[in-house]
């Protein structure tokens, strides 16, 4: 059984990992934090470390009973909801929270071999947009992801909850920028490039076919950089109603990845 901790006051130094750390310094130590079951138990099954969790009680012996028969070095921080609140400043909403070791970063070489149809997310800075693609991707049998350094950290708790735990079932790697030698790399392991941007030559994304495809897709208030849809084999558009500025980042995602199905 892990080792069951009630005593504990959120000032002690073994629980800080759930208190309010900004993400810079939770990647210094090289965690994040996993909330839900679901999550937490697909992270174990991709090969995550856990480190130790912060739960309610009620479910030490309710429904975390099962997962926690499987680790029985782990500390299992379980004080009353009001020190919970304390330390985390916020209610549990799904009332299990693990610290987790973060997994090395793959290169985009990685990630690429084996992929057929990808997207290159450039800049998508919302967690919640971040997760939402990631399951739409894992939903629509995408190969991998890539992320400018600019995006969100898909190891955010909101990310990771919001993905269903997609972000450790689908390959993602971080590239430096959208620039010449990585779309050279793409060209060079044969995928067209596809720009999801509003150009006078888009054409619109179900005529879209290719052997091997990586769609390009934007930031939320500004979509792709004029230089990187320049640098594209071709733009496509989804086609929308009058009056309507644009579709969510997310949404556009699922509807390119639905349509590279075909």
């Amino acid at each position: 059984m892990a080792r069951l901790v009630t005593d504990v006051q959120p000032g002690d130094a073994e629980i800080s990992v759930y208190s309010l750390l900004n993400r810079r310094q939770l990647k210094q130590r090289d965690l994040f934090i996993c909330e839900s079951l679901p999550a937490i138990e697909s992270a174990l099954e991709a090969g995550i470390t856990p480190v130790s969790f912060l739960m309610e009680k009620r479910h030490v012996t309710g429904k975390a009973a099962r997962l926690l028969e499987r680790l029985p070095d782990i500390d299992v921080y379980a004080p009353g909801d009001e020190v919970i609140k304390d330390i985390c400043g916020m209610e549990l909403s799904r009332g299990v929270l693990c610290a987790m070791k973060r997994p090395p970063e793959k290169r985009p070489e990685d990630v690429l071999t084996g992929a057929r149809r990808i997207a290159v997310l450039e800049d998508v800075r919302d967690d919640t947009n971040m997760g939402a693609i990631f399951r739409n991707a894992a939903a629509l049998g995408m190969d991998a992801l890539l992320l400018t350094r600019g995006s969100a950290d898909p190891y955010s708790r909101r990310s990771v909850r919001v993905s269903m735990g997609a972000v450790f079932r689908l390959p993602f790697a971080f590239v430096p920028a959208a620039d010449a030698s990585f779309m050279a790399l793409l060209r060079q392991s044969g995928f067209e490039r596809v720009a999801l941007a509003l150009k006078k030559d888009s054409v619109e994304i179900s005529a879209v076919r290719a052997e091997k495809i990586a769609f390009f897709l934007g930031n939320e208030g500004e979509g792709l950089k004029e230089e990187t849809v320049g640098m594209c084999d071709r733009c496509a558009v989804i086609p929308i109603a009058r009056g309507v500025d644009s579709l969510n980042v997310a949404t556009a995602a699922a509807i390119a990845f639905y349509l590279s199905q075909k």
